[in-house]
């Protein structure tokens, strides 16, 4: 459908990838520690509506750059699996401890200006655009005769996944009643997981043939 394909792939790996932690799981869980899960959901609301705005802003660039040519789109699929496999090598690489941050100290807030927050910490990153130019490509085919909409339906399906994981995390750390870090162990199996994972998809995509 819509040229989408390996759509188990991609929800295996768009959950691996917001069970990671990262910025928006440290605020998420500091938000529901110090003032309960409904700023834990907030916070995480705030984090799914930024990165709607860029999941339609890199659908629509997309779209307007490559129009209909199957060429062009093949080129970005390509730059796209080098840039997978160059944060597939990162997580392999990585150390315990890496990328682990200290829980912040933050004063409450109204619940609105934490969903703004949240919003924030999505559209002032151009990692997360970059990041969805480069992955959800991947499983869209070359030829497929509406490329902006497939890249949408894909983007709401990751990002619907990863507010469930979000809300989740809300309610479980507000429950625990204290800010929360992975055991460095856990966190270096789960790049190290997702980095063989990206490496996968990048060596599987290179060999592929282009329909």
């Amino acid at each position: 459908m819509l040229g989408i394909h390996d759509l188990s792939l991609f929800v295996v790996s768009g959950l691996l990838l917001n069970i990671m932690p990262g910025p928006d799981s440290l605020l998420i869980m500091t938000r529901s520690a110090t003032q309960g899960w409904r700023a834990g959901s907030a916070a995480a609301l705030g984090i799914g509506t930024g990165t709607f705005a860029h999941i339609f802003a890199a659908a629509l660039g997309m779209s307007a750059i490559l129009a209909t040519s199957a060429a062009a789109f093949t080129v970005v699929k390509l730059l796209g699996a080098a840039y997978i496999l160059y944060l597939a090598i990162g997580m392999l690489l990585s150390k315990r401890g890496d990328g682990v941050e200290k829980p912040l100290t933050i004063a409450p807030l109204p619940l609105r200006r934490i969903y703004g927050q949240g919003i924030l910490t999505n559209v002032l990153n151009p990692k997360v655009a970059l990041f969805f130019l480069a992955f959800v490509p991947q499983f869209i085919d070359a030829n497929a005769p509406h490329k902006a909409l497939a890249f949408i339906v894909l983007g709401a399906i990751f990002n619907i996944n990863g507010m469930l994981w979000c809300h989740a995390l809300a309610l479980f750390t507000a429950q625990a009643r204290a800010r929360l870090n992975l055991n460095p162990a856990v966190t270096q199996w789960l790049n190290r997981a997702t980095g063989g994972l990206f490496v996968w998809l990048g060596v599987k995509l290179a060999l592929a043939k282009q329909h």
